[in-house]
């Protein structure tokens, strides 16, 4: 064993390794390892460096599914593990949990895949979502260990033999730094009710049913407020179009807000964070708002409802269900600004108890520490304990 550790953190998107992960490699960098992020170049790649990660390039498309193309990514993974010899390897999404796995086992070197969420793979069953069920399985024969952020996804594989029991590990989410996303004041009170979704701009997270939920309340309310944020023209099949986006607004049912690098401002400023996803790994947002001390609604979908506690701190409704969807937002306009409030806290202690980063990190270092790699000493071990 040699110390540091040479740990590759390898995903569809920079982007998301910095978001869900930067606590993570903070970590390990504190603990004296080398991080190396493997992942399409794009604006988080400098922030990744900067953090003291070595950042590698790997061009891959997010959702294709171009046989060639993913056969010369998988050899391109191969060349990269046999050059580099990292000691550890953990794959996200789709295509580094599939094709990274067949490079892992070519070179030879351990991993472990994290499933953040089964999308298209399971919300569909046309011939791409078979071939990737096919490809999942033999994957997977690979990794030590694969992780799942919740149990329905768990049991979806489980149910269609993908993944062996024994290596079938839930992590129960990847966590939310609560000191970062803690409770503040709205920093403009003038008396409307404001209602958020953060995602990127799919149908598939429910922004039509939010939309249409909006209208209806909006014909009892009219000072209601509902803003969406996050990224349209994003490479999936169930993309919203700007032009669309732009009708809505025109329409003056929703304000798009676009993108932003720090959504702490928008969640502070609103008084519900709405999540109507058809499915989810964990939702990011649901427990970011929760943390803040932000009352929820989402569907009773998988990934949603592990985050929201229906009537203590949120509500849930079925999925696809616009009508109940606004139902729960007129709940919540009706309630004494003094429910709300506790509504939110209540939604923070149980975010404290069962998401709180630390403990999805504590499990990462007990990880690395049961397959081999955590005999430290010293100032090393006083930092990683």
């Amino acid at each position: 064993m040699r110390f540091p550790m040479v740990i590759f953190l390898v995903s569809n998107t920079a982007w998301s390794i910095y978001n869900f992960r930067n606590g993570l490699i903070a970590k390990l960098v504190e603990c004296g390892h080398r991080v190396a992020v493997v992942a399409p170049q794009d604006e988080f790649s400098e922030r990744l460096a900067a953090m003291g990660c070595q950042v590698i390039d790997m061009p891959m498309s997010a959702k294709g599914a171009n046989p060639v193309e993913d056969t010369a990514l998988v050899f391109r993974f191969t060349r990269l593990y046999k050059k580099l010899r990292p000691d550890f390897v953990f794959h996200y999404t789709i295509k580094p949990n599939i094709y990274g796995s067949f490079a892992a086992r070519l070179a030879r070197v351990p991993c472990i895949a994290v499933t953040t969420g089964l999308g298209y793979t399971f919300i569909n069953n046309n011939w791409v979502a078979r071939v990737s069920r096919r490809l999942y399985k033999l994957a997977f024969q690979s990794p030590k260990e694969v992780w799942f952020l919740n149990e329905d996804d768990r049991q979806a594989f489980l149910l269609h033999g993908l993944v062996s029991s024994d290596k079938a590990v839930l992590l129960h989410g990847e966590g939310v730094n609560t000191d970062y996303f803690s409770s503040r004041a709205k920093p403009l009170d003038d008396g409307r009710t404001r209602f958020l979704l953060i995602a990127r701009m799919l149908w598939d997270k429910g922004v039509g049913e939010f939309v249409e939920a909006a209208r209806q309340v909006r014909k009892i309310y009219p000072d209601a407020v509902f803003q969406l944020l996050g990224e349209c023209d994003v490479p999936n099949p169930s993309v919203i179009s700007r032009e669309q986006m732009a009708e809505w607004a025109q329409e003056g049912v929703i304000e798009y807000l676009g993108v932003t690098g720090d959504v702490r401002p928008h969640i502070a400023q609103v008084d519900c964070l709405v999540l109507p996803s058809y499915r989810e790994g964990i939702s990011r947002t649901l427990l970011e708002a929760a943390a803040m001390g932000k009352p929820l609604i989402a569907t009773d979908a998988v990934g949603c409802r592990d985050v929201v506690v229906d009537g203590k701190t949120g509500w849930l409704c079925p999925v696809k269900d616009a009508a109940a969807l606004a139902e729960c937002m007129k709940r919540l306009i009706a309630m004494p600004a003094r429910e709300r409030e506790a509504m939110g806290q209540a939604g923070r202690r149980f975010i404290e108890l069962h998401f709180d980063e630390k403990k999805v990190i504590g499990h990462y270092m007990a990880t690395l520490a049961r397959y081999g790699f955590g005999a430290i000493s010293g100032e090393q071990h006083q930092k990683c304990s």
